[in-house]
């Protein structure tokens, strides 16, 4: 389940012109729970940030020594790789507002 996607910038983006977060999605296989973590994300990224981004899905089942390389102890799991620092998170992204303060697209209450 190997997908990459970047989008270009949409007119009035967000983001500061040329700045692409990069967002790596670690799961297992096509389960239940790895499929709604990738649409929570997608759904997320074309809301907030405007097509300026780019998601790597990395498949544990396919490539298990990523686990190991990459330290991931839960699946899924989302890395924010750009912009720095790098942040993790665990589960299905099913909590959008816990998923936009991680990733400081919003402020918390």
């Amino acid at each position: 389940m190997k997908t990459k996607a970047r989008k270009r910038p949409a007119a009035g983006a967000r983001s500061r012109p040329g700045k692409v977060w990069q967002l790596r999605l670690y799961v297992a296989g096509q389960t239940p729970k790895s499929l709604t973590a990738l649409s929570n994300l997608k759904k997320i990224c074309e809301t907030h940030l405007n097509g300026c981004y780019r998601i790597e899905v990395i498949d544990l089942v396919e490539q298990p020594e990523r686990s190991n390389r990459d330290r991931i102890l839960a699946i899924p799991t989302l890395v924010r790789k750009l912009p720095q620092p790098v942040r993790k998170f665990i589960g299905d992204l099913s909590d959008t507002e816990r998923v936009l303060v991680g990733l400081n697209l919003q402020a918390a209450d």
